[in-house]
């Protein structure tokens, strides 16, 4: 209740304009070298400057990295011109009034003792601590850090660009770690400027102090008609407890400042980072209590305070040692915490790969429940990866021109574009087992694919049977299996004017690779991406979700419709309307086979167009009407199959007829197309898809009203089945 209302009450309302506020502060800022203020509000102001650079302090010890306190640069600039105006103002004070309020007069009586050369002396120690040592250093490290952070800026930026283009991390996580990477630049060139004003501000305190106590020894004796004694002490305690007052802050703005650039990025405060590696060794620890008691031991040194230190430190030592023999750990309660789950759930190193783990960090897990999750990484496979041979590593290494990894990148979202699936990140490594010049493609492990290219030379293409013959390798292209040849710059402008197609070696393998992924395409998608597809549909489809899921259909029946569409190199993009499709047939039937064929028919409007050979035009090859009738008797259906039984000599006929009728439509640059009846469709297509993979098989009842079919040829039944007759005659 108590959160509730603090994150809608006034401190909410304050925070929303905090714009304004620090606008405000800046302006009052301003104001405070101009106007005079009473001593009450000084004394405020002086209570308000020390409680800022505490606060400062405070959150730099929880700030995790150090480009997270981002802010702080700035601040620090604020801070230290609100600190000068103040002195300015305590000055004016201390000149008109020879008062400048209760704190000032409490640091030069109370904290000094009213001794004004023990006063002097601290104060010059403050400023020498801070302008020294804490200034200078800080300064220096955050002067080196910003060379180094921008030396590095341009490998960072290529280290995250070539992940990205490996689709090892998405465009959502390339993106957040350009911004961190230059986040991180940023900062320590701004910390690099903001150490400059430390210095710059305890060098004014210096000068501000003795111009104080000049001037008020001045108008202590010509103006008040003090003495010599009374004007140097009173204008003396004054000015050094308003120095007093200035530095403080400015020596903890100025710790803050060093530990900021000091830390290293680590994913726990301050606190924890420090007690973390500090009492990791539990040895050094109780070497540390037995050099204490030696230390005790010596003659005139005093026994107490030396022997209670090394009973703390020997009991820690023990009782760490403890803690490291039962867990593997000697302190990390806030590591288990804070970052136990995220270790676990994750596995990954920082290149996105599967760390495995040592012997040695193997055995100390075996007692906590850590072997079996590094067992299981070692099991992982990448879901399609492509191996590349040690000549072909220059098409992936961009210093050397290698747009490979883009061009993967591309792929997957053309797919994406075309087909309405998200292909997973595409893992591109070498294989020293491969030859020079090899390649290949392998989903979940296993090989699908592979080809050969020859770096520095062209793929020229006989694409329109010209009977030039190229001087170069001869070959056969792995996609379309056409004749080609590679061939040296020199010859790639004779063969471009004798129409050849003419590609260079990565054109080659990304072209296989688009057409491998769309042919594999419905291996690619699992229960996970399908749950994924659900839950994006619920924000803007939440009736047809509702209505679908679970009472209609599982999850299961909804990705075997997707993967038999996919499997037919039919797209999803219209992940709604096929949705509705299943949600309308499946009171009729639960069998993902059924629902497809039903789907189908919506989507024939949307895909059917992809085959025509001219607008509105299919020109496909067709069956003659009894043989298929004859087919449908043959079709063998099962609960989870369904294929065509057909004897050797009539799936030989068949087989070869397509193959012949198709070969002619592929020559002629246009689509190799089948339409059969719905009875037929889904029973054919699977009986020749393993002979014929780019056959498209349609239904009559798939094509749009107004597609027309020209006829490319009719396949008849064999010579066996039309001699006899009877089983035809029996069909029909």
């Amino acid at each position: 209740m108590s959160a509730v209302a603090t994150n809608s009450g006034p401190i909410a309302a304050l925070l929303k304009r905090a714009d304004l506020i620090f606008t405000g502060g800046l302006f009052l800022t301003v104001l405070l070298l101009i106007m005079p203020i009473p001593a009450v509000l000084l004394d405020l102001l002086l209570a308000l400057n020390l409680g800022l650079s505490l606060l400062v302090l405070l959150a730099i010890v929880y700030v995790k990295d150090p480009p997270e306190f981002s802010a702080f640069p700035t601040l620090l600039l604020a801070l230290t011109l609100f600190r000068l105006a103040l002195n300015i103002s305590s000055t004016r004070q201390i000149m008109v009034h020879g008062y400048a309020g209760a704190i000032i007069e409490s640091f030069g009586h109370f904290v000094i003792q009213g001794n004004y050369i023990v006063g002097a002396v601290v104060f010059l120690i403050l400023v020498v601590i801070n302008f020294v040592v804490i200034t200078k250093g800080a300064g220096r490290i955050a002067e080196v850090s910003a060379r180094f952070t921008l030396d590095a800026l341009p490998g960072k930026q290529m280290a995250i660009d070539a992940e990205f283009n490996a689709g090892i991390i998405d465009e959502v996580t390339a993106t957040a770690r350009r911004l961190k990477v230059q986040k991180g630049a940023d900062f320590y060139g701004a910390m690099d400027g903001a150490s400059k004003f430390v210095r710059g501000d305890a060098v004014a305190g210096i000068f501000i102090t003795v111009i104080n106590i000049l001037g008020g020894f001045a108008i202590g004796v010509f103006q008040m008609g003090l003495s010599l004694t009374e004007s140097l002490a009173k204008f003396t305690l004054l000015s050094i407890g308003d120095g007093l007052v200035s530095q403080i802050p400015a020596l903890i703005l100025s710790v803050g400042a060093g530990i900021l650039v000091t830390r290293a990025s680590d994913n726990n405060n301050l606190g924890t980072q420090v007690a973390t590696q500090l009492f990791r060794y539990p040895r050094a620890l109780k070497i540390l209590a037995g050099i204490l008691v030696l230390f005790a031991l010596m003659p005139g040194m005093p026994m107490l305070p030396f022997l209670i230190l090394a009973g703390i430190a020997a009991y820690l030592g023990k009782i760490l040692g403890d803690q490291e023999a039962a867990t593997g750990h000697a302190f990390a309660p806030d590591l288990a915490s804070e970052n136990g789950a995220a270790a676990k759930s994750t596995g990954k190193n920082s290149s996105g790969k599967t760390g495995a783990s040592s012997p040695t960090s193997a055995a100390a897990g075996a007692g906590t429940g850590g072997a079996p999750e590094d067992v299981r990484k070692l099991i992982e496979l990448d879901v399609f990866a492509i191996e590349i041979g040690y000549g072909l590593l220059s098409l992936a290494d961009a210093k050397s021109g290698g747009e490979l990894l883009g061009r993967v990148t591309g792929v997957r979202k053309a797919l994406a574009r075309e087909k309405g699936i998200v292909v997973p990140p595409v893992s591109v490594r070498d294989n020293l087992e491969l030859d020079a010049n090899d390649y290949r493609f392998l989903l979940r492990g296993r090989l699908v694919a592979k080809g050969q290219l020859m770096p520095g030379r062209w793929l020229a293409m006989n694409v329109s049977g010209s009977k030039v013959r190229l001087k170069g390798v001869p070959t056969r292209e792995p996609v379309f299996n056409l004749d080609a040849t590679w061939i040296d710059e020199s010859e790639k402008k004779t063969a471009e004017i004798n129409g050849f197609t003419v590609v260079d070696p990565a054109s080659v393998l990304i072209t296989h690779l688009s057409e491998t992924l769309k042919l594999h395409a419905h291996h690619l998608l699992g229960r996970q991406e399908v749950q994924a597809i659900v839950d994006h549909l619920k924000t803007t489809q939440p009736a047809l979700i509702a209505e679908l899921l679970p009472d209609l259909v599982t999850l299961g029946i909804i990705q075997r419709v997707f993967q038999n569409l996919l499997r037919e190199n039919v797209a999803i993009l219209n992940q709604p309307l096929i949705l509705e499709g299943i949600a309308d047939f499946a009171a009729l039937s639960k069998n993902p086979d059924d629902l497809s064929e039903l789907v189908r028919r919506r989507l024939g409007l949307y895909f059917v167009s992809e085959f025509e050979s001219r607008p509105g035009i299919i020109r496909a090859v067709t069956l003659d009407a009894r043989f298929e009738q004859w087919l449908a008797t043959k079709v063998h259906r099962s609960p989870t199959e369904v294929g065509l039984a057909l004897d050797p000599a009539t799936a030989r006929h068949l087989l070869d007829e397509l193959t012949r009728r198709t070969g002619e439509l592929t020559t002629a640059g246009q689509p190799a197309v089948l339409v059969v009846s719905t009875e037929a469709r889904l029973p054919l297509k699977r009986f020749i898809e393993s002979s014929l993979p780019r056959l498209t098989v349609l239904a009559y009842q798939e094509l749009p009203s107004a597609t027309e079919i020209e006829n490319a040829g009719i396949i008849v039944p064999p010579p066996h089945l039309a001699r006899a007759d009877v089983p035809l005659k029996a069909a029909a």
